[in-house]
């Protein structure tokens, strides 16, 4: 991919990607480019004629009854942003703010905004130069837009603020300054057309929602590693048995479990060694396959979002001004719950199938898969670090969207807690690849316990196996080794998709 253009109504979850971490050029379609202008016109007309318009000729939320000059309306815009610019903690990760810059612009150029291009111009110019507002990234309630972090956004736009410059935090002027971007000063509505939208939620949850994606290919990998380790049966994965309950996401884990495991002579079937696997090997298809359907419906609903307007008067092409609620992040707060609830369920999961690995009373291995236990304590803490992340990711999975609290003297009294959902998704997610991480690892250190039985993997656990030993070897030796390191390896195998990449080049995995 060598460019994205934006047409307000075409963006792919893929695309925010590519531009949010494989720095990918962004331009705007001409039509496009025409559509804001003719917005822009109307909002013009507006101030000319002095009607009374929310944001633009009047104050904002519970002030909206508060009329404003022609002549301030411009100061109006810029109080706007340095007032609400009033985020908490941790600067959001540069890719998520890429993200949160792109499907801005993407949702500005829809043209039912009122902004000049000239400062939609200045996203773009930011974007494709790399300028990256620091933005905290706690204080929206996910209603009225996110509001603060947006504003924190716009801070540099006018020459404010903090922004990173080829990893160097400067203040908002310098940093515009080095990529040679021209500060603007707002003009009416464009403040509030700037920051009022759903859109820092949205780039956080769709980039959460991709990364999901592949959490799930990467636990139907670790999820085959182990059935080959504890020599599992592969009657759970007959297809017949699926199209009797045929939700798509069983349908494509048992699938992909019978493709990754294709010639194997480690597993079985029914009655060879046991009439049946334990839940966490036999049900890998009902259990990942729920979380398949669950994200593959949160895709959906992001891919709406991206190519969404979330503005706040929307100002239609035939001159209509609509104050309404396309702000309001309900819609993606309740999507991006399920998202954290899903994954969280594939990290439960695998920390169980970790136990099954470790524990000698639920194998065939040593205590803790090392040859001397006692000496050594081998993957013993592995165990208790995944079921740490396990727990944490329960508190973290109850549902934000349940909460509100009123704001604004209570004109703004029902407000979705969108954003804590997505960033609570993306963190229980971040949990999870470290638990699976740790699976993989502990599987692959147990197949190495078979290999005088000169048994076969299949041609994708194969694949898999090889790319883990590649970075990782297998612990022996009698001295215990700083397992954190290994750790991190087998983590940033997951994360550079090396382990997808090397699997998917013999067995194609489904999600749907």
């Amino acid at each position: 991919m060598n460019k994205v253009v934006l047409t307000g109504n075409s963006l792919k979850l893929e695309d925010v990607v590519a531009v949010a971490r494989d720095h990918v050029e962004v331009a705007i379609s001409d039509e496009k480019i025409e559509a804001v202008k003719a917005s822009r016109k109307i909002v013009d007309d507006i101030i000319e004629e002095e009607r009374v318009v929310y944001g633009v000729t009047t104050g904002f939320g519970s002030l909206c009854k508060v009329s404003i000059s022609r002549e301030d309306c411009s100061q109006l815009q810029e109080n706007l942003i340095r007032t609400h610019s009033s985020g908490f903690g941790n600067p959001l990760r540069e890719d998520e703010v890429r993200a949160i810059m792109l499907i801005r612009i993407n949702s500005l150029v829809k043209g039912y905004s009122g902004i000049r291009m000239e400062t939609v111009k200045v996203i773009l110019d930011m974007l494709n130069k790399n300028v990256i507002p620091f933005i905290p990234e706690k204080g929206s309630l996910g209603a009225s837009g996110d509001l603060a972090p947006l504003a924190h956004m716009v801070l540099p736009m006018l020459g404010l603020g903090r922004a990173y410059y080829n990893g160097e935090l400067l203040s908002g002027k310098e940093a515009m300054d080095r990529a040679g971007i021209d500060i603007i000063t707002l003009q009416a509505k464009e403040g509030l057309a700037l920051i009022n939208g759903t859109t820092v939620l949205t780039a956080v949850g769709a980039l959460a929602t991709y990364d999901a994606i592949e959490l799930l290919k990467l636990s139907d990998i670790a999820g085959a590693l182990s059935l080959e380790a504890h020599r599992g049966i592969v009657d759970a994965f007959y297809e017949k048995l699926h199209t009797i309950r045929p939700h798509k996401g069983c349908l494509a884990t048992a699938k992909n479990m019978l493709d990754l495991v294709e010639g194997s002579t480690y597993t079985t079937h029914t009655a060879q060694i046991r009439v049946q696997d334990p839940y966490t090997l036999r049900c890998i298809p009902q259990i990942h396959g729920a979380s398949k359907d669950s994200i593959a419906y949160v895709k959906e609903k992001v891919e709406i979002e991206i190519n969404s307007g979330t503005d706040n008067p929307i100002i239609t092409p035939d001159g209509d001004v609509i104050s309404g609620g396309n702000f309001h992040g309900e819609p993606m707060a309740q999507p991006f719950d399920f998202l954290g609830i899903a994954a969280s369920e594939i990290g439960n999961v695998s920390e169980r199938r970790i136990e099954r690995l470790v524990n000698h009373q639920l194998s065939e291995f040593p205590s803790f898969l090392v040859k001397y236990p006692g000496l050594n304590s081998g993957f013993m803490i592995t165990q208790y670090a995944a079921a740490a992340l396990a727990s944490e990711n329960k508190v973290l999975a109850h549902p934000a969207s349940v909460d509100s609290i009123p704001s604004c003297e209570n004109q703004e009294d029902f407000v979705s807690m969108g954003t804590i959902a997505a960033r609570k998704a993306r963190d229980i997610i971040d949990n999870s690849r470290r638990i699976v991480a740790t699976e993989i690892m502990a599987a692959c250190q147990a197949i190495d316990f078979r290999a005088e039985e000169n048994f076969k993997l299949g041609v994708g656990t194969e694949a898999a196996y090889k790319a883990v030993r590649s970075e990782l070897k297998f612990l022996e030796n009698d001295k215990d080794i700083e397992i954190y390191d290994e750790l991190e390896k087998a983590t940033e195998l997951l994360k550079n998709g090396k382990i997808v990449k090397a699997v998917e080049e013999k067995v194609k995995l489904n999600i749907q």
